[in-house]
């Protein structure tokens, strides 16, 4: 299995994929519905367009935003070129970034000469995956990502047509996203809690404009002729009808802005039927997993996010876990205590210290390091137990 976060990920994705042939989109249409199904254009990803099944079980957030833009932006290029050719798509996809330094991304300036191009993208998409601010992270969920990833799939497009990308096209692009998403909130019959929290995971995820809402009140104050590709319009449609979603319905008053909006695009009425249709499934099957569609309660939705994050975690690392905690006759001894007699405070202190010693020795545990890594630990101790022989266990029967 793939492991995003450790290096050498995407020569071994490729590795894989090489295994199964995959037929090429039928057209442009295709390639969009079959990306639309994934989740990926709402930065919710369930699954990925591949003959040979990935599976989005035990990953992080993270890794799946990487799988899915990696996926998705080689899915592009087997559409413009017809080839599935991996090299060639790599070199294209660092060549794209690469381009975009000029415009204030530079995820190359830190990187060896020496770094292999797989290497590189691997650096590439895991800037990409992150959020711009910590307003969100901290408020919400540290789970969150770059809701607005499609963006770049859309101008990869543009580069793999033109061998280059103007410098306008992600400052228009956002600005017409943001323009859309407050424009749609505004239409709604009701505004909820989720709301506020889309648009503010959608201006986290821009990076190349700001944007005041002030201005736009009607779809008439819409700028909407740089839009010219047929994809870049259906994902407008997309972001506004996921914008206008409340109560497992779209109400008429927002039908009826989906409509209009369809014809200033110039899209016909079927496929904005397609879209509500689609939407409407898509969130009541997911909308449990889906971050910010769980507002009403953020404290338990982060809490249940952490933890699964560290049990990912911990099961990756479960051999050097154990090894390592093995070697501390004192924390053996405490951490059995612990599951039949409450530690006084002086206990769990000793826990505690020995435990963040042991997550040094850990790179993938590093997170409990981090500034307020600590309010972790005791989902680490929970966890532990579950991970030591039988033996150790018996304490827990008794």
């Amino acid at each position: 299995m793939i492991n995003p976060s450790a290096h050498g990920w995407i020569d071994k994705f490729f590795a894989e994929q090489r295994l199964l042939p995959h037929p090429f989109p039928e057209s442009e249409l295709a390639f969009y519905t079959q990306t639309r199904a994934t989740g990926f254009i709402f930065g919710h990803t369930i699954s990925f367009d591949s003959t040979h099944p990935i599976d989005t079980n035990s990953r992080l957030p993270q890794e799946i935003s990487k799988i899915g833009l990696l996926n998705t932006l080689y899915q592009m290029f087997r559409w413009e070129k017809q080839t599935d050719e991996s090299e060639l798509f790599i070199t294209e996809a660092v060549g794209f970034y690469n381009s975009l330094i000029t415009k204030g991304f530079n995820p190359l300036q830190k990187m060896l000469p020496s770094t292999t191009p797989s290497h590189k993208l691997e650096k590439i998409l895991h800037d990409r995956v992150q959020t711009n601010e910590d307003l969100i992270t901290k408020n919400f969920s540290h789970a969150i990502t770059n809701a607005l990833l499609f963006i770049d799939v859309l101008a990869f497009k543009q580069y793999l047509e033109k061998g280059s990308i103007s410098d306008k096209y992600f400052n228009k692009i956002e600005g017409i996203v943001m323009s859309i998403v407050s424009l749609s909130l505004k239409t709604k019959t009701n505004i909820s809690p989720h709301d506020v929290l889309l648009l503010k995971l959608f201006d986290a995820s821009v990076r190349y404009t700001k944007f005041s809402t002030t201005a736009i009140k009607t779809i008439d104050d819409l700028e909407l002729s740089y839009l010219q590709n047929d994809l870049e319009k259906l994902y407008m449609i997309d972001l506004a009808g996921i914008s206008l979603w409340s109560d497992e319905k779209v109400e008429n008053e927002e039908r009826y802005f989906l409509y209009k909006l369809g014809e200033s695009l110039s899209i016909d009425d079927s496929l904005v039927l397609s879209s509500i249709t689609f939407i409407n499934s898509f969130i009541a099957n997911h909308k449990k997993e889906i971050p910010y569609f769980n507002y009403s309660n953020p404290v338990k939705h982060f809490y249940d996010q952490t933890s699964d994050s560290v049990v990912v975690l911990i099961n990756r690392n479960k051999k050097r876990l154990l090894k390592e905690i093995s070697q501390s006759k004192e924390l053996m001894q405490l951490l059995a205590k612990s599951t039949h007699k409450d530690l006084d405070k002086e206990e769990k202190k000793k826990i505690k210290r020995q435990l963040l010693d042991v997550c040094k020795s850990i790179p993938s545990l590093t997170i409990f390091l981090l500034p307020g890594g600590s309010l972790l630990l005791p989902l680490l101790i929970k966890f532990i137990p579950t991970l030591l022989p039988s033996s150790f266990n018996e304490n827990i029967e008794d």
